[in-house]
């Protein structure tokens, strides 16, 4: 009887490393899918507001309202720094020399004025000239005529070259020490009290702006828990079906960027409207300037910027109130 023959070994099965390109391809995979969820979801939220377009647009109205206000004062504020330089630029010191000034030491005068560091330029205003003027502005030429001397000064026009409140006071009281000057005029406390008003209302529109925002904020997360209780049976079968927390929040986030976007656009197009309306003042104030005054409008970056800025608020608020509300619909 021939000898039974010895089992061969079974061999293991070579384990073969999946190949990296398949590997990129599931992650791409998984990314494409995410994106199209997203791309979803975010049609469906925007279908939802306007499916309800009464209560959508009284939202958009309110936030809109509540972006445009700050965003329209500071431009105005804008408007009013500009118009405040503006002035700075054209406010000249006003040299009064004593009466017997000679044309040789208004001349010795104005060269050294020209020279300080701290003046652009100056112009000499002789006593002819100053008469002349009076009496064309007056009205009391005639009587002006018959006087036997001229008892206006030479004055001497200065043009600072800076327009810090300290540093023209310092100019003021030295050129008051110059030799036959008189007086100087140039009234700082007007311009001293305008930077304060403009500071002060600077910080005021920052403020109310701050406010604002979280108000738009309040009022979409309001809005969004609203939806959230309407929804609350479809937030339960989702999770009981093993629907992630993000995943049942995202229509809602959604939501709350929408209306951000929606007031964003519907503001920037009350300021511009509010700019229009306000182009034929604001031209009849540039006549009476020369027309060095031009209104500031809102340029693309800040349209951009403003929407943007809606988008982040109504995001904002429907993450503060996803976080509240829907952690506390559990199914039992």
């Amino acid at each position: 009887m021939a000898a039974p023959k010895k089992a061969s070994k079974l061999k293991k099965p070579v384990q073969t490393e999946k190949p990296k390109h398949q590997k990129s391809l599931r992650s791409s995979n998984r990314v494409s899918a995410l994106l199209r969820s997203h791309q979803l979801v975010a049609v469906d939220s925007l279908d939802r507001l306007f499916a309800t377009a009464a209560a959508s647009a009284l939202t958009w109205t309110m936030i809109a309202i509540a972006i445009a206000l700050p965003l329209f004062l500071f431009i105005v504020l804008q408007n009013l720094q500009q118009f405040g330089s503006n002035i700075d630029e054209t406010t000249q010191i006003s040299i009064y020399m004593e009466l017997d000034s000679s044309d040789a030491e208004l001349l010795a005068a104005q060269t050294a004025l020209n020279s300080h560091p701290a003046i652009s330029g100056s112009e000499i205003i002789s006593q002819a000239q100053a008469l002349e003027e009076f009496q064309a502005l007056s009205g009391f030429g005639d009587a002006l005529s018959g006087l036997n001397e001229n008892p206006l000064p030479a004055v001497i026009v200065v043009t600072p070259n800076t327009d810090v409140i300290e540093q023209l006071r310092a100019l003021v009281s030295e050129l008051a020490d110059l030799d036959n000057v008189d007086s100087v005029q140039y009234d700082l406390d007007w311009l001293q009290r305008l930077y304060g008003i403009l500071n002060l209302a600077q910080r005021l529109i920052i403020m109310l702006g701050v406010l604002l925002a979280f108000g738009v904020a309040l009022v979409v997360g309001n809005t969004v828990r609203l939806a959230i209780e309407n929804r609350r049976d479809e937030i339960v079968v989702v999770k009981l079906v093993g629907g992630t927390d993000s995943f049942v929040a995202r229509p809602f986030l959604y939501t709350g960027l929408w209306y951000g976007v929606g007031g964003g656009i519907l503001a920037t197009v009350l300021v511009l409207l509010a700019q229009f309306f306000m182009q034929g003042p604001v031209s009849q104030l540039a006549d009476l300037y020369n027309g060095e005054f031009s209104l500031i409008r809102l340029s693309l970056n800040d349209i951009f910027n403003v929407i943007l800025l809606g988008g982040f608020l109504g995001w904002f608020g429907a993450w503060l109130s996803v976080l509240r509300h829907l952690k506390a619909i559990e199914p039992r």
